[in-house]
């Protein structure tokens, strides 16, 4: 099997992350697959197990950790576990495409030290701590305390961004697309 190249994409709940994750996937000429994560929580609204996340209950992922079968986990919160499964980057490499992460911090940076060669960590940041908690805010889908939980967690998170390969501010939507899009493109080659 062919190993492809590892997109790690992080930052902070608000920073637009998963919108330039998936204006990246719909361009079809990169050839990019998302890593779907692992979970121990419960599915939100629409989410489906095994298109948005594998849903697994805390007893499965900790037997998941035990056998190995994580590339990279962390207890984000108590008894709120995430991960990626070894497994898929076997699926989208059988594929012939490169690898896609939304990721947390620690877990993106795990998967660059795995592979330090083949990945290209970006981190997307938001223009300010103050304009983050507002696009929060307008998502109207998470409580107070979920707001102020995760404006607390992104200060931490930003202390990372000297790791990373690239940090990407996105400040202009379409400009931070474009730049994401000319990173990627640029490390296939």
């Amino acid at each position: 099997m062919k190993k492809g190249k590892l997109f790690v994409f992080s930052a902070p709940s608000g920073s637009g992350k998963t919108t330039i994750v998936r204006h990246l996937l719909a361009e079809e000429n990169l050839k990019l697959d998302f890593s779907i994560s692992a979970t121990s929580r419960a599915p939100r609204g629409k989410e489906v197990h095994g298109q948005d996340y594998y849903f697994l209950d805390v007893a499965e992922f900790q037997e998941n950790i035990r056998k190995e079968n994580f590339l990279e986990w962390e207890e984000v919160y108590a008894n709120n576990f995430y991960g990626t499964l070894k497994s898929e980057l076997e699926r989208i490499w059988s594929l012939g495409k490169h690898v896609v992460f939304d990721i947390d911090v620690v877990g993106g940076l795990n998967i660059k030290k795995q592979f330090p060669e083949e990945t290209l960590a970006i981190f997307v940041k938001p223009p300010s701590i103050e304009e983050m908690e507002r696009r929060l805010r307008g998502r109207q889908t998470d409580s107070e305390e979920k707001i102020l939980e995760r404006v607390a967690k992104a200060e931490k998170e930003l202390t990372y961004a000297k790791d990373f390969d690239v940090v990407l501010v996105n400040d202009n939507l379409d400009v931070a697309k474009k730049e994401a899009f000319d990173l990627v493109a640029d490390f296939i080659k």
